[in-house]
């Protein structure tokens, strides 16, 4: 028997069926303070603990659908531009391994699909944002994933292509598989080159790490805020439910995202563009360029890896950051 959402969300915590209530307006309140100053709302403990064990479930069972991608990316998901200097930010490449389920090939039934449909969600996240009506995905796809990773997987450094992305921690790594941060790095007026390119050479002195624990709801503005997922380790996956929203209805994946070239597998350590790798990227976009890119395709019949819109069919690895956050999305795109 399928538990009522009632049961898997803290209500006294979160009323979130009384959001004109005092308790609810803390939260809000709370939760926008965190917004502005940080970019991010952590919401620990939004599940209750029935609601884990109930998502972890049905996290495992989904994970036998997940689409494996592994490849490299940038952190500006878009096409390389070769007129950069060798050392620029936005040819430094850097690893991504990971498993999504896309959004269709979620049951009904499924717990996360449930919570994700659910309009006491929309109408939290809504009043924390503050940005007016808020509207579900109309991706098929890319409206909500699950990621999955396990030993070894793990998210580059990136930026998302949206303004603000939804997730919900189901289940930790036993090792890594933390969110990293370096929150507002850039802005909208300033690209700030040089700090992004010392954090992608290994420059920690302004990387914060959200805990992330299961059961937390996190509303994270990843369009000016570098992060990635550390490399996970040990046998138990790690699960998190990416949740796609929008100020605009009928939003879909990046078209860009979708169109994107594949190219071969490269090393699984950060590097930049060279030789003959560069030249057979260079002859990947200059035939998009001729004739509008590769068909589209759907997460049922090759695979489809979830909102960062890219070609994950089995051995052709994506150029570019696997943005689950699409940011989806990837996207929304990838984030945590």
């Amino acid at each position: 028997m399928v538990p009522p959402l009632e049961r898997l969300v803290d209500l006294d915590r979160y009323p979130v069926g009384d959001l004109d209530g005092p308790v609810a307006r803390a939260v809000i309140d709370g939760a926008r303070a965190q917004l502005a100053g940080t970019g991010a709302v952590e919401l620990p403990g939004f599940l209750t603990p029935e609601g884990v064990a109930g998502l972890v479930a049905d996290a495992e069972d989904l994970a036998r659908r997940a689409h494996r991608s592994e490849g490299v990316g940038t952190a500006y998901l878009e096409y390389p531009d070769f007129s950069l200097p060798e050392d620029h930010p936005r040819l430094t490449w850097g690893h991504y391994a990971v498993g999504a389920v896309a959004y269709d090939l979620m049951p009904d039934t499924s717990l996360l699909r449930r919570i994700y449909e659910w309009p006491p969600l929309l109408a939290l996240v809504r009043e924390i944002l503050d940005r007016g009506p808020l509207y579900r995905y109309a991706d098929p796809f890319g409206a909500l994933n699950l990621a999955v990773m396990g030993d070894g997987d793990e998210l580059q450094w990136h930026f998302d292509q949206t303004d603000f992305v939804v997730s919900l921690a189901v289940q930790s790594a036993e090792r890594g598989g933390d969110f990293e941060v370096v929150p507002r790095i850039r802005s909208a007026d300033y690209e700030a080159y040089g700090a992004v390119a010392a954090v992608l050479g290994g420059d920690r002195s302004g990387v914060v790490t959200l805990p992330m624990t299961p059961g937390t709801l996190l509303v994270f503005e990843g369009r000016h805020s570098l992060h990635r997922v550390s490399p996970v380790g040990g046998p138990r996956l790690r699960h998190m439910g990416l949740l796609a929203f929008d100020t605009v209805a009928g939003t879909q994946g990046s078209e860009l995202l979708r169109r994107t070239a594949t190219v071969a597998r490269c090393p699984s350590r950060p590097r930049r563009w060279h030789g003959r790798l560069r030249n057979r990227v260079r002859g990947v976009v200059h035939r998009l360029g001729s004739r509008g890119g590769p068909p589209q395709h759907g997460a049922r019949s090759q695979g489809w890896s979830g909102r960062d819109g890219l070609d994950h069919r089995p051995g052709h690895p994506a150029v570019g950051p696997c943005g689950l956050r699409g940011d989806p999305p990837p996207g929304s795109r990838p984030s945590p």
